[in-house]
């Protein structure tokens, strides 16, 4: 079970995001992604930008760039900084939960005078690793490559099961303050219609006392 486990994780943390969306020029796109603390993440984009000419998205001009926005989980700013039309961005996450990323163009237009393609591929933890160049800067041999890249995924497997378990944990924390809430607000209903039905027997019984029906 445990095997089964380590294996759909290692399988999910394969995953990446790669996609495509458009923006005016001075839109701007934001994304949520997951992340376990003390993880490398690296995001690469290309910008394409609106010829009316040929009526298709061309590669952007020299002077049109992407500007990054990168907050962790507490809403402080991990990056920020302008890049060019093409390139990528690297990041490490040192808290665990949803980082926000979001991208816009650094065009001083007033007006969405253009439209623009983004192109975005963002890897997370071991697939954000270049093994190519680290077996070339380490001058590694095939068997140390792939041991290299298995603890990698080790690493990441037993950082993704932490992050899980603090998911599992707040989640529970939540849901245990929700029902003790619920508990004290049936128990506060309640005494709310103990007392009113004691109120209104005594003002019963007071008003046939008054008319001195009993």
């Amino acid at each position: 079970m445990a095997f089964l486990t380590a294996l759909v994780t290692l399988c999910l943390l394969q995953q990446s995001l790669a996609l495509y969306f458009h923006i005016g020029e001075t839109e701007k796109k934001c994304f949520i992604e997951e992340i376990p603390d003390e993880t490398m993440v690296v995001g690469k984009y290309k910008v394409q930008a609106y010829d009316y000419n040929v009526k298709d998205y061309m590669p952007a001009h020299q002077d049109i760039g992407m500007h990054v926005d990168i907050a962790d989980p507490e809403g402080k700013i991990i990056l920020s900084r302008t890049y060019a039309a093409e390139g990528r961005f690297t990041f490490t996450s040192h808290t665990a939960g949803e980082h926000v990323i979001c991208l816009n163009s650094n065009s001083s237009a007033w007006f969405n005078t253009g439209q623009l393609r983004v192109h975005l591929d963002i890897s997370v933890g071991e697939d954000a690793v270049d093994y190519q160049q680290v077996q070339a800067k380490d001058k590694l041999t095939e068997l140390q490559l792939r041991v290299r890249q298995l603890l990698d995924q080790v690493e990441q497997i037993t950082k993704e099961q932490n992050y899980q378990r603090y998911r599992e944990e707040r989640f529970r924390t939540t849901s245990e303050s929700t029902n003790q809430r619920v508990l004290w607000w049936s128990i506060a209903q309640t005494l709310i219609l103990l007392v009113t039905g004691f109120w209104q027997m005594q003002h019963l019984k007071s008003f046939f006392e008054a008319k001195k029906l009993v």
